[in-house]
């Protein structure tokens, strides 16, 4: 992949290239590989579009802000991180993200983090982002620590402009909007498929609990919804993706096993021990839905068999 700018390593005093990046970026802490006080890298600034941009070279151990650091120079941006050459591994929250080059991560100056290059030489170009005004754009959404997946078409469309914003630095406010709409865009996605996941986790989980618990006469959709810690509003919500509620699916599954063992076994203890064992306490109850789902009676259906 094409560079988007040319890097530079200079040798230089650890603590000039730290001071550099604090300068520019914020108060961080910059570790070299080796005890000898120097490191190779560059700092330079540009202002392309809407925002003030960094391109930083090194070949440092890691650059980390701490929690003393956020305190001593609050956040006040969000980092739009292009890996450029090299790779780093970025730790910030519970995230952990290797940048190779073309990776992006959208980085929270408020929250502690870490870039790991472990010695080798990698530039990276950040773009700076008002954190207030982004967060009222988008939500928490951009929050804490973001990638995005070079997968995704979005990758591609905010790559090409910000390669036409560096390529003119006194683009017009379409190219930022641009570049902030893409954003938008892909975070809202990110953010529906996590909570369609979410919805899908949740229902899968029900369903399992139903099969699990459906023989019980005391386990009913108030006692799932207890077990899955969601109200039974939530609850059915979730289900209507099926087109049933869960009292339906829980009836359904009883009913099943009821004509599975109507079918399957001599009937020892009569139609109403299999009625009770599976799930229900009322057996003229049982009788009715029997009937409305298979169009039989249970006694046929021991008679089918």
């Amino acid at each position: 992949m094409q560079s988007l700018v040319t890097p530079v390593h200079t040798p230089m005093a650890v603590e000039d290239l730290e001071a550099r990046i604090r300068k520019a970026c914020g108060v961080f802490d910059l570790e070299p590989m080796a005890p000898t006080g120097v490191v190779a890298g560059d700092v330079s600034t540009r202002r392309i579009g809407f925002f003030d941009t960094v391109v930083v070279a090194l070949d440092a151990r890691h650059v980390a802000r701490g929690a003393r650091a956020i305190r001593q120079d609050p956040g006040e941006h969000l980092f739009l991180l292009i890996q450029d050459e090299g790779h780093c591994r970025i730790d910030q929250g519970e995230r952990s993200t290797r940048l190779s080059p073309g990776d992006m991560f959208l980085v929270d100056s408020v929250q502690p983090s870490s870039f790991v290059y472990d010695g080798a030489r990698s530039s990276q170009l950040s773009i700076h982002m008002p954190r207030a005004e982004m967060v009222h754009r988008f939500g928490a959404m951009c929050t804490g620590g973001v990638g995005f997946s070079q997968s995704d078409p979005l990758w591609l469309a905010m790559r090409a402009v910000i390669t036409k914003l560096l390529e003119e630095p006194f683009a017009t406010q379409q190219l930022s909007e641009a570049l902030l709409s893409l954003m938008g865009a892909y975070l809202q996605g990110m953010e529906k498929g996590e909570q369609a996941r979410s919805s899908q986790t949740l229902l899968s989980r029900a369903l399992a609990m139903i099969d699990l618990n459906c023989a019980d006469p005391t386990f009913g959709a108030s006692e799932l919804a207890r077990r899955m810690n969601v109200s039974e509003r939530m609850l059915q919500r979730h289900f209507e993706a099926l087109g049933e509620t869960p009292r339906h699916r829980l009836l359904a599954r009883r009913l099943e096993l009821a004509r599975t063992r109507l079918a399957t076994t001599n009937s020892k203890n009569g139609i109403a021990g299999i009625a009770y064992d599976c799930g229900f306490n009322d057996l003229s109850y049982f009788y009715r839905e029997f009937r409305k789902k298979y169009g039989l009676t249970p006694g046929s259906a021991v008679r089918c068999h």
